[in-house]
């Protein structure tokens, strides 16, 4: 066991656990939702763009409130344990769902469940782990989570096999992991024992907002971008329908993309302490223009695959050290409210980019679509590498 393993703190192994069961659950939904809404419910392409953009704004826009909660009132499980537990509350909602705005509704409230726990969640990481190793504590969890997004397809393609792609039936499997990840939660994570810094348990406030360094505000900037250019994961599921694969092999997709995902997020953690985090976001911005770019101009299989696997790449480089830089910039006392804005502006720039991409598809076909995520990408590439060579502050690298 390396040295760095040995010393990441217990809460984060178990909060891996906890994304990996949720993720398992979540992804086996994700990985037929969409073909469900188009071919057994009727929606258009331009509506499942629309639906997963106000789905994931909706989870970002409640990370600010839970952040601002968590920091409030010094509480972070109790929030995380209300998030999971109203995601694992939705997941029998999907097969029982008779109409779209049933099963809309159900991934409204499971998204309301991931806007609640995020926040507190990521801040309990931060809040148990010494910051040298932040990167690797995050890449650890998030290697942990995607384990959970590889094997919930997996799953998916199992039981759609052995149940003659009866996706209603299949879409019941969910539960089990849902249930078992707020178990985990419920008895493996005590609330941290955390004291303001200043001792008054300080109370979030706009002011606060502008008291953050102006380094915060750039990684503001570049995770808008970095989401706009990263579409849905539904568009990758949709683009696998487009060149006909069969419905059973449609997991596949986000089998792939996690596989990739979990194999490069725990070593670009480790690799974040000694080349410096903006090196591997470039790395991952370079990898998302390629896969978008073969996704675009690549019209058959192989561009599929080949897209996808560097769309986990550019994930599994890039997710965690972003949210070690947020817990680095922010102060103890605004950690969780700091976590919530940047989920924010993560949700608000996914919600234009899904809407946009469903529009273009819509219009345009797939090539389009995903051809403006490949400009979007090398619009943030650009911007990354300006801001390295014009500001090379400590707290940037």
């Amino acid at each position: 066991m390396s040295p760095v393993r040995e010393r990441i703190p217990r809460a984060v192994w178990v909060l891996g656990g906890v994304s990996l069961f949720m993720d398992m659950s979540s992804e086996l939904v994700h990985a037929i939702l969409p073909v469900y809404l188009t071919t057994v419910l009727g929606l258009s392409v331009l509506a499942v763009g629309i639906i997963e953009g106000i789905a994931e704004a909706t989870a970002s826009m409640l990370k600010v409130v839970s952040g601002v909660i968590s920091d409030r009132f010094q509480r972070r499980k109790s929030l995380a344990l209300l998030g999971y537990g109203l995601a694992a509350i939705t997941k029998p909602v999907f097969p029982l769902a008779d109409t779209a705005f049933g099963v809309v509704a159900a991934r409204f409230v499971d998204r309301v469940g991931k806007g609640i726990r995020g926040a507190p969640r990521d801040a309990i990481v931060a809040d148990v782990t010494p910051p040298a190793l932040r990167d690797a504590a995050f890449g650890l969890r998030q290697s942990l989570d995607t384990v959970g997004a590889f094997a919930g397809p997996l799953l998916a393609m199992l039981f759609l096999w052995l149940w003659a792609d009866n996706m209603r039936a299949v879409l019941w499997i969910a539960v089990i992991p849902a249930v078992l990840a707020v178990l985990l939660l419920a008895v493996g994570i005590d609330e941290p024992d955390r004291h303001s810094a200043n001792g008054t348990g300080a109370v979030p406030r706009l002011r606060f907002l502008a008291a953050l360094p102006p380094a915060f505000w750039l990684l503001m900037l570049v995770t808008s971008l970095f989401s706009l250019a990263r579409l849905s994961e539904a568009f990758l599921v949709l683009r696998a329908q487009e060149v006909h694969l069969g419905l059973m092999w449609i997991p596949l997709v986000m089998i792939v993309m996690s596989a990739t995902y979990s194999l490069s997020s725990y070593p670009a953690g480790v690799w974040a302490s000694r080349i410096g985090r903006q090196a591997l976001l470039i790395a991952s911005l370079v990898a998302l223009v390629a896969a978008e770019a073969a996704l675009a101009w690549l019209g058959d299989g192989a561009g599929l695959w080949i897209g996808v696997a560097l769309w986990g790449l550019h994930m599994g480089l890039s997710q965690g050290g972003l949210s070690a830089w947020v817990a680095d910039l922010a102060p103890a006392d605004f950690r969780a409210t700091a976590f919530g804005v940047f989920h924010f502006v993560t949700g608000m720039s996914q919600l234009a980019g899904g809407a946009l991409t469903g529009w273009l598809w819509a219009r345009h076909g797939s090539s389009a679509a995903f051809a403006a995520g490949a400009a979007w990408a090398l619009i943030a590439l650009i911007a990354l590498m300006s801001a390295r060579h014009r500001a090379r502050r400590p707290e940037l690298v």
